[in-house]
């Protein structure tokens, strides 16, 4: 999935902080499995690799999906919404969990009832994954 040139780099509209907002959806069952946050070089990079990198606007570093967890992001396609100021990526979930949480997705709570319920089970203890 490498890049040619880094031009394409400047269709993308970055905010004032120099990031865009990314989707990382399941290629194959079109869940979304989690939302972040790249900047130019985090993009550039999951471009050159094919594995997601992200910008962790808490740690304020760059940040490999799956570099602490072994939960790598295979990217199989990039695409940038009609605005330019988000990227969808179609990725392949190594191990099959998203979130830190040790779901599938980030995205486990669903309204109900006039409150968040939790509808995705916890597929590994996050206590495993990052504390072995």
């Amino acid at each position: 999935m490498s890049s040619v040139s880094a031009s394409w780099l400047d269709e993308v509209k970055w905010d004032d902080k120099g990031l865009v907002t990314a989707i990382a959806q399941d290629a194959a069952s079109g869940r979304v499995l989690m939302v972040a946050w790249m900047n130019r070089e985090s993009l550039q990079l999951t471009a050159d690799t094919g594995i997601a990198h992200y910008w962790s606007r808490s740690r304020r570093k760059l940040w490999k999906k799956g570099e602490e967890s072994g939960h790598l992001q295979t990217v199989r396609e990039l695409r940038l919404d009609c605005d330019g100021d988000v990227i969808v990526m179609q990725i392949e979930q190594i191990g099959g969990i998203a979130c830190h949480t040790g779901r599938e997705s980030c995205f486990y709570r669903r309204f109900e009832n006039g409150g968040w319920t939790t509808v995705d089970a916890v597929l590994k203890d996050p206590r495993a994954i990052y504390h072995p």
